[in-house]
């Protein structure tokens, strides 16, 4: 795919450049204390290859990578490193994906929306609140003994 410089450059800025300088200047605050939870938002594009979006899933492979990492680094500090997986989540975002897909494809907007329910065992996109659930748990000292750990919330979406 004809993927400009500009595309990829962004994309890897904001999806992976950001998380680390986020956590480079929290983790300061965070040793004094002897303690935290950085919780980073990767995808199930980090996991799988995702045809048509290759700077997307590029960025959220190196964010699992990226939390593995500071999970090692910082854990002797009491930091725990998590990233949370989505899969495809309910709203406007996904339809946007679907529609794309769709144009790119030749597919009708429904053909498309299959490629990605058909796949899921629950049989519905989770909601972002079922996300946010997630990152709140790891977030909690209800995860403490979690770091370094890659939790998928996708509804089962190409479970590996």
């Amino acid at each position: 795919r004809d993927i400009a410089p500009s595309e990829w450059e962004e994309t890897i800025a904001i999806n992976l450049s950001g998380a680390f300088y986020c956590a480079k200047h929290v983790s300061g605050v965070m040793i004094e204390r002897a303690r935290g939870s950085i919780v980073n938002i990767s995808s199930v594009a980090g996991r799988i290859g995702y045809p048509l979006r290759t700077p997307y899933a590029a960025s959220k492979w190196g964010m699992i990578g990226l939390s593995h990492s500071l999970a090692a680094e910082l854990g002797p500090h009491g930091i725990r490193v998590n990233a949370v997986l989505p899969g495809p989540i309910q709203g406007e975002r996904i339809d946007q994906v679907i529609a794309a897909r769709a144009k790119a494809e030749g597919k009708s907007v429904e053909e498309a929306r299959q490629w990605f329910v058909k796949d899921i065992p629950l049989k519905r996109m989770p909601t972002a609140a079922e996300v946010a659930e997630a990152v709140l748990f790891l977030a909690s000292d209800a995860s403490s003994a979690m770091t370094g750990q890659a939790v998928n919330v996708r509804g089962g979406f190409r479970m590996q």
